[in-house]
C-alpha cells in the first residue's frame, strides 16, 4: 500500500535516523529523539504505510531507499481502469445521425458507442464525426450513424483490468477523448464502461487529496 504524504519535519528526521542507522527499533528511535515509543507510533504507522520505511519483526524498521516521486509512481501505476470507469452511453447502429446528436446533447458526453442487435459494439461515433456530418447540408434524420462511424477492428478499446496510466497514453497518442471498456461475449465484444479524459483528471485530483490508497 502506497499513500504519497507531506512529511513534517519529526517525520523527516526518523526517516533520516533510519536511512543513518536501520534496521533500527522503534524504541531506539524514540530514545534518540527523547520521546515516547507511544509518541512515534502515528509517525512510524504514516511512514511504513507511506511506504518510506518496512518493518519486521524481531528486526526493526530500515529505509526502503525510495524516494516521493518513486512512490507517486509505483501509486500511479496501480491504478486500474475499473475504479474510474463511467457509464456507457451507446446508440443503436439503424440511429440517425439526428438521433446520435441528441443522445450526446442529453447525456452531456463526446463519445458514443454504437451497438448492434445484440448489443456487440461495433462502433464510435465522436463529436468531430457528428459535426462533420452536421456541417455537410444534408437531412440528418435521413443519415445511418453507420455512414460515419469509425467502426470495428479501428477502434482502440480497453478492459476494467487495464492500467489507468496506459490508457491514458493512449487517449493521447490517439488524440480521441474516450475509450471503451470492453469484455469478450459470443461472437463479439460488449462495452460495459467507457474511460474519458475527465476520468483521468478525477484520479489525479484524487492523488493530490491522499484518497487513493
Amino acid at each position: 500500500m502506497v499513500i504519497f504524504i507531506q512529511l513534517n519535519n519529526r517525520q523527516e528526521t526518523i526517516l533520516q535516523i533510519v536511512k543513518n542507522e536501520g534496521p533500527i527499533t522503534g524504541e531506539h528511535i524514540a530514545e534518540k529523539l527523547s520521546l515516547t515509543r507511544a509518541t512515534l507510533r502515528p509517525d512510524l504507522a504514516i511512514l511504513t504505510m507511506a511506504g518510506y520505511l518496512d518493518a519486521r519483526p524481531r528486526v526493526g524498521y530500515f529505509y526502503t531507499g525510495k524516494t516521493g516521486s518513486q512512490l507517486l509512481t509505483e501509486k500511479i501505476r496501480k491504478i486500474k481502469v475499473d475504479e474510474y470507469k463511467s457509464i456507457p452511453v451507446v446508440v443503436q447502429e439503424n440511429a440517425s445521425v439526428y438521433d446520435a446528436i441528441c443522445s450526446m446533447f442529453l447525456e452531456d458526453v463526446g463519445t458514443l458507442f454504437v451497438v448492434n442487435e445484440l448489443a456487440h459494439l461495433v462502433g464510435v461515433l465522436s463529436r468531430k464525426d457528428l459535426l462533420r456530418a452536421a456541417l455537410g447540408k444534408q437531412n440528418l434524420e435521413s443519415i445511418p450513424v453507420t455512414i460515419i462511424m469509425t467502426r470495428m477492428p479501428n477502434i482502440t478499446v480497453c478492459q476494467k483490468d487495464d492500467l489507468l496510466i496506459e490508457v491514458a497514453n493512449q487517449l493521447i497518442e490517439k488524440q480521441i477523448d474516450a475509450l471503451p471498456i470492453v469484455k469478450e461475449v459470443e461472437n463479439g465484444i460488449e462495452v460495459v464502461g467507457r474511460i474519458t479524459k475527465t476520468n483521468v483528471t478525477r484520479a489525479l485530483v484524487d492523488l493530490a487529496k491522499d484518497e487513493i490508497i
